[in-house]
Parts: structure tokens; sequence; C-alpha cells
């Protein structure tokens, strides 16, 4: 059998910044194994698998190691390909989670615009072992999914180092560490190493919590982010209601086929 696969660098204009997506458009659902033998042949953070479904793209994405429920990168990667690849002639792609729901991902531009859930976070007691962790004692702990830390400044944020053993040892998805920035509203950073993935490049599904978080912190609705990780990122927030709007850019790295 032979596939289509294509990898965008995604929350980025050019190659090499942003976070890189596996895509594999398919006709029909492999088994689960095989999708995961190929999220683990890729290595990358996800691979997002979709198959057409009359005017919804049903879509999943996958780490390295398993299945997760939610993914902004890859489906901004996912609605890259439909309308630049798959030459689709309309402004909005389609897609539905049976793990999110409805997923719209809106063109404007350039600009690909996510529609996500908002997921507010709520204070929690840190958890034994996170501070250590972590590396650096946050003003404030909070989770939804993820655990949420907030610090004082972009500095911090950049020079945080966990320790990712330590961080195994902790029974979460993933952490989010987040301050306001110097030239953005605010910055973070996202380390997942539970699912494979020390740290994220550009999490579209931390801004689920990061836009509420933010929109009530400073007082507006419409705000600019960076993730600056290495390879960094720019993500372009709305809080609407009870969903999040999340635009960024993506380029094409690479094109090819799988044989399996």
């Amino acid at each position: 059998m032979k596939l289509d696969i294509y990898q965008v660098d995604a929350f980025t204009n050019k190659p090499f910044g942003g976070n890189p997506a596996a895509i594999v458009p398919l006709e029909e659902w492999l088994d689960d194994d095989l999708m995961q033998k190929i999220a683990l042949e890729n290595n990358l953070s996800e691979t997002a698998f979709f198959v057409k479904n009359d005017a919804v793209y049903d879509i999943r994405w996958f780490t390295p190691t398993f299945e997760i429920d939610l993914c902004g990168h890859a489906t901004l990667a996912g609605a890259f390909v439909i309308f630049e690849i798959l030459k689709l002639e309309t402004t909005t792609v389609r897609f539905h989670s049976h793990k999110s729901g409805a997923l719209d991902v809106e063109k404007k531009g350039d600009l690909l615009i996510l529609d996500f859930p908002s997921r507010p976070v709520s204070p929690v007691e840190a958890p034994k072992g996170l501070i250590e962790a972590i590396g650096k004692e946050p003003k404030e702990v909070y989770k939804a999914r993820d655990y949420f830390l907030v610090y004082e400044s972009e500095q911090e944020i950049r020079d945080i180092t966990p320790n990712f053993s330590k961080l195994l040892e902790i029974d979460a998805h993933g952490f989010i560490v987040t301050a306001k920035g110097d030239t953005a509203d605010f910055v973070s950073r996202f380390f997942a190493p539970e699912v494979g993935v020390f740290e994220d490049p550009v999490t579209g599904s931390a801004h689920c919590n990061l836009i509420p978080f933010w929109a009530e912190r400073i007082g507006k609705t419409e705000l600019f982010a960076k993730q600056v990780s290495a390879r960094g990122g720019e993500l372009f927030c709305e809080l609407k209601g009870e969903r999040v709007k999340i635009g960024g850019n993506a380029v094409l790295y690479l094109k090819g086929e799988i044989f399996v």
C-alpha cells in the first residue's frame, strides 16, 4: 500500500520555524496499530490522518507513542494541505474529531485560523515534585488537561530547563509555563515527556488554556502570543465565548510517499 505524506511547518512563515507535523490523507481509516507505527516512524510531535466524509474531514492525531485528544499545529498543517495541495475551493475546512468535536479552520489570506474549544484552567496545589522538576518556582499553579504554571517574566520562561526524568514521575499529559511577554501579550513553552515530546515547539492546544487565562488577566479578547521554544512560533489569538480562535501561517517542507 502506498500513502501520500506531507510535512508542514505550522505557526511560521518560513521553513525550519514553528512546529513540524506530518499529514497523511486517507481514503478510509487504517488500523490504529498501523497509524501508530507510522507516527512512531515519522518521529514528529504529531502525525495527523484525515478522511473526507462528505463536506467534513474526520481527523485523528498521533504522537510517537499514542493517540491524543486535540492538536492545534497538526490541524493547521492539515488544513494547509487541504487548501494548498488538495485545492479545496472554499475558505473553511470543517474537521471533526471523535475526541474533540467540530474544529473549523478558516483561510484569510496567508493566515489559517483554528476554531477550537476554550479550556479554562482552575487553581490547584502543585503535586509533589512538580516545582523541583520544572526547576523554577512559579507565582501560580493551575490545571485543566495539563499543568499550567505562571511566572513573572518572559526571561524566566526562556531560562527554564526542566528535569524531564522527574517530570515523567508526575501523572500529567503536559506542562505549560507562561508569562506576560516583552514583545507579545504573553509567551509560553510546553513540555510533554509522557507522550514522547520533551518540548513541543508550538502548541495550538495549549492556547485553548492560555487564551482564556490571559484574556481575563490582561482585559482584552484579541491577543498576540509567542511560543519561545528554540524553533519559536507566533499565534494570533482571540477569545470568542466558549471558543478560541488561533491564527498562524504554515509552509510546506516536504512531500513524499509511504510504502506499508
